[in-house]
């Protein structure tokens, strides 16, 4: 009968590290590496983007350092339309640390908000305040929003790839 009992527990035990193992994987995010100007999904949405150069912003915002502009193509592939924000867009620098976008006016390209339809590519613009260094690797990190209910993270070389 004891026996009987431990097998059991046994069984409990390995069970329960099955299903830890396929929720953790089910949910690990899943990095997808490529350079700029290259086509990647996050989830429903297909991004590209592209280095755009440097600014120095305009007369009602200016950056403590450099402004680094990137542009963005998006396109929906989804059924149902889906939300673009500038806060899902992050720039790695050669210390590994997290810029968020700049919000401005810049230009009317300029990405805050939008209402992504479905098989309707947009074009807009965003840019990053950093100290820019035209020797230096940098990368944009696009996450997905909660909404487009993806594990997938884009990571793209964005200078000196």
């Amino acid at each position: 009968m004891a026996r009987m009992g431990l097998v059991i527990v046994i069984g409990a035990i390995i069970g329960s590290m099955v299903l830890a193992n396929y929720v953790y994987t089910q949910y690990q995010t899943n990095f997808i590496e490529i350079n700029a100007g290259e086509l990647v999904a996050v989830g429903p949405v297909e991004y590209t983007v592209t280095f755009e150069g440097t600014h120095e912003g305009s007369k009602e915002v200016k950056p403590e350092n450099t402004f680094v502009k990137i542009g963005i193509t998006a396109k929906n592939t989804g059924s149902e339309k889906t939300l673009l924000s500038g806060g899902q867009f992050y720039l790695v620098d050669q210390k590994n640390q997290n810029h968020k976008a700049v919000f401005g006016e810049f230009t009317s390209k300029d990405l805050w908000l939008e209402w992504l339809e479905p098989n309707k590519p947009i074009e807009v613009t965003t840019q990053f305040d950093i100290p820019f260094d035209e020797d230096v690797n940098y990368k944009i990190i696009i996450r997905p929003t909660k909404e487009q209910a993806t594990v997938d993270t884009a990571s793209i070389c964005l200078t000196n790839c």
